[in-house]
């Protein structure tokens, strides 16, 4: 199955901060000179932007993007497993899929590309959100409309080191997953299903380095899991409102979430051990700044906080560090 969706051009980034993958440049035919333009072209989509949220980690076995400029994903669909490539080229974005989720995901592609983004809709009040909405016109918030694909691997990152969640995550997909359909790179999978994630010995969650918490947390969740994803066409306040119905998820889970299985552009992620600092020290030179200051500097941007905080993430300005890392810790050793 294959599928064509059209606005955009290509654009790369290399950054990692932000949600953000590099994905290899691809050559396009130089424009005809003698031709001119009737309408200016709208901003370019920048895959590796847009898409960069949904990667868990460089060696998510549900993400990958390949030297042909391509980003790859698998996916469990509500009509079962589906692999997806899309790739930008200078006619558009052009898309395949495979298995049988297959349809349903060349169907949400435009979603998923931010079709139902309004960027014109953020007006930056500040001269560093100014210049980097300048520079990233190709940032898009995706919406996958897949509850469960997002809210496993946050529960996953709650009070833990990124590298320790991408880890459990990557082994507990590739030990309970299943191979993604169709010609899809080496080793990519698609994440178990819930009666799967629910079978998983308490030994193997403890092997992957998750502790009780986290792991009772995803247990109670995929008990309940159809009615988690019908989160995914409500507004993104309701549906965090139905997440955090669960003992375990709160504001900064559900969040998280939402950010990308709903497109939420106002979801912010209160409780994250970094960007409070990170927000108030770009915003007002205050690396101490805490969950209130950081909303309180956020105010002007009511119902696009989630994109000036991605877009603070995305200018590179962070304090200086101080201290230490956080060290991971290693519960399989315990």
């Amino acid at each position: 199955m294959a599928g064509r969706f059209s606005p955009p051009t290509p654009t790369t980034r290399t950054t990692v901060r932000g949600g953000h993958v590099p994905v290899p440049a691809q050559a396009s035919e130089a424009p005809d000179a003698s031709e001119t333009p009737e309408a200016p072209e709208a901003p370019a989509l920048d895959l590796g932007l847009t898409l960069g949220p949904l990667r868990r980690g460089p060696g998510d076995p549900t993400f990958r993007t390949t030297p042909d400029g391509s980003i790859w994903r698998a996916s469990r669909t509500p009509d079962g497993p589906g692999t997806l490539r899309v790739a930008v080229r200078a006619g558009g974005v052009e898309a395949e899929a495979w298995g049988p989720g297959g349809d349903w995901l060349l169907t949400g592609l435009p979603r998923l590309l931010g079709a139902d983004d309004d960027p014109t809709a953020f007006v930056p009040r500040h001269r560093l959100l100014a210049a980097t909405h300048r520079r990233r016109p190709g940032l898009r918030l995706t919406r996958t409309g897949l509850v469960m694909e997002s809210l496993i691997p946050s529960i996953l990152e709650q009070k833990v080191t990124t590298d320790e969640a991408y880890r459990a995550w990557r082994l507990l997909v590739r030990k309970y997953g299943e191979p993604a359909p169709g010609p899809a790179p080496d080793r990519m999978h698609v994440m178990p299903d819930a009666p799967t994630w629910g079978r998983i010995p308490s030994w193997e969650w403890h092997r992957a380095g998750v502790d009780n918490k986290r792991a009772s947390t995803i247990l109670r969740a995929v008990r309940v899991a159809r009615r988690l994803e019908e989160a995914a066409g409500m507004e993104p306040e309701q549906a965090q409102q139905r997440l955090e119905l669960i003992p375990g998820i709160g504001p900064w889970t559900s969040a998280e979430t939402v950010q990308r299985s709903n497109g939420a552009p106002d979801a912010v992620s209160v409780g994250d051990y970094h960007l409070p600092g990170i927000v108030g020290y770009a915003l007002a030179g205050d690396r101490n700044a805490d969950d209130a200051a950081m909303l309180e500097l956020l105010a002007p941007y009511a119902g696009q906080r989630h994109r000036a905080a991605r877009l603070i993430l995305l200018s590179g300005r962070v304090p200086p560090r101080r201290a230490p890392r956080m060290t991971p810790g290693n519960i399989a050793a315990l």
